[in-house]
């Protein structure tokens, strides 16, 4: 099993109730791609979270459902809503477990 982290820094004009839709539509992948495991999104509430508001976290079967899991017309859909509301930064990490 792959599971992928994200951490999305946004600006400072980006609002708690945009946040929260990001992690709402992230959530709602679930219900439109294959090879998901379990996945989880919120927003960051540790004070040691160097400006990472938003936690989106995904585990796949494996590396063929991450590798579909990119280009998927809802996972971009999802991409281009964190983009429009203001992200500044992302820190993307993927594990084998």
């Amino acid at each position: 099993m792959i599971d992928h982290i994200v951490l999305v820094k946004f600006g400072e004009t980006t609002t708690n109730a945009q946040m929260q839709e990001v992690v709402d539509r992230f959530k709602a992948l679930k219900a439109h791609l294959t090879g998901i495991v379990d996945i989880q999104a919120g927003i960051n509430f540790s004070e040691k979270n160097k400006g990472y508001q938003v936690v989106l976290s995904v585990r796949f079967e494996d590396r063929a459902a991450l590798e579909a899991y990119g280009p998927n017309p809802e996972h971009q859909a999802v991409a281009a809503y964190i983009r429009e509301v203001g992200r500044e930064d992302s820190l993307i990490v993927d594990i084998e477990i």
